[in-house]
């Protein structure tokens, strides 16, 4: 380059100003570059979300691992933005996550310990017409009794006319080895010979219990939040919901819970620790202190639900709560994944 400029008669203090500037550019320039590109995928995923809610959720949860967000967070998300999200379903879920008439139908995929081939022999056999009972599916797809018991207790038979624990009562039965029950009485009764019971002798499940089992079985739910079942305990104790918090002023003391979905701890944060909190109405994020974080180590780490208390901060169209007490969220039994400090 200076060799060039010396040629075209640009030397001394000119040459030296021009390679000082080519060489300052060189710092932020690709960077800037970067960030312009990141700006235009930003661009582009907002006007998606916006305009077309239910396709953008459906690729993101399809596309998943990827992202932020934990698929459990994606979908509350999208539900609070007016996307109508169905439960998995044995005649209706396909390995993948399905657009069905505007809405969209949750995919196998996500049903923990069901194998991403026998969710495709499921699928296949849909085509040949949906499947009238547990017995059925079981003959036609020959599912392992774990994976017709995890499709049981996740409400994926509710399509059968079932519910989870009358789901779970027939496939323990239509799911044992064939063979004679009453061995040496010369009775040669096997599973597929006795109807299979209807009425199942277990208590139904509550409307929590069905949310927990929705967590424990696929990591998410389409139904009520957990916080949604402590919401009553949660008002006595003066926690306010995330969606109420924009009315009140700047500097105001508030009481908020959720679940952790994002703990961070930047390195330019100069030790501060952000979590962000999670209820059926939105997302709070709460800012600890270096010393507080110290301090309620244990619980801020360790908590998958927690109470906050704290000072509302409200900065350029955004909220936050300086965190002052901390409590776990005893009551939050739903262990939802958080995305911790990647």
């Amino acid at each position: 380059l200076r060799v060039g400029m010396a040629e075209r008669g640009i030397v001394g203090e000119t040459q030296d100003a021009i390679v000082h500037c080519i060489t300052s550019f060189a710092l932020y320039g690709f960077p800037e570059s970067h960030a312009a590109s990141f700006a235009l995928i930003a661009y582009a995923s907002a006007y998606l979300k916006r305009h077309h809610p239910t396709a953008f959720c459906i690729a993101l949860l399809n596309a998943w691992p990827m992202g932020f967000y934990h698929p459990a967070t994606l979908v509350k998300d999208a539900q609070r933005h007016g996307v109508t999200a169905l439960p998995i379903d044995v005649n209706q879920s396909g390995w993948k996550c399905r657009w069905e008439k505007g809405a969209m139908r949750l995919g196998l995929r996500f049903v923990n310990g069901l194998r991403q081939e026998t969710a495709e022999v499921i699928e296949r056999a849909q085509l040949e017409g949906p499947f009238a009972d547990s017995e059925e599916l079981q003959h036609r797809c020959d599912l392992r009794e774990p994976e017709l018991t995890v499709l049981a207790e996740s409400g994926a038979l509710a399509c059968l006319g079932l519910t989870r624990r009358q789901a779970l009562w027939q496939v323990s039965w239509v799911s044992r080895p064939a063979g004679p029950l009453f061995s040496g009485t010369g009775t040669e009764l096997t599973p597929n010979s006795v109807p299979v019971p209807e009425k199942a002798p277990l208590p139904e499940m509550s409307p929590l219990e069905e949310t927990l089992a929705d967590y424990a079985t696929a990591g998410l739910t389409t139904g009520p939040h957990p916080l949604a079942h402590l919401r009553s305990r949660l008002k006595r104790r003066g926690v306010v919901p995330a969606a109420e918090l924009e009315p009140r002023h700047h500097g105001s003391r508030v009481r908020i819970a959720g679940s952790v979905i994002v703990r961070q701890r930047p390195g330019t944060a100069k030790g501060m620790l952000f979590i962000t909190v999670e209820d059926e109405t939105g997302m709070v994020q709460a800012i600890v202190t270096p010393d507080l974080l110290h301090e309620n180590r244990r619980t801020l780490i360790g908590a998958s639900g927690l109470v906050v208390e704290g000072v509302l901060q409200k900065r350029d169209g955004s909220l936050s709560v300086k965190g002052e007490k901390f409590w776990p969220l005893t009551e939050f039994t739903a262990r939802i994944p958080s995305h911790d400090f990647r």
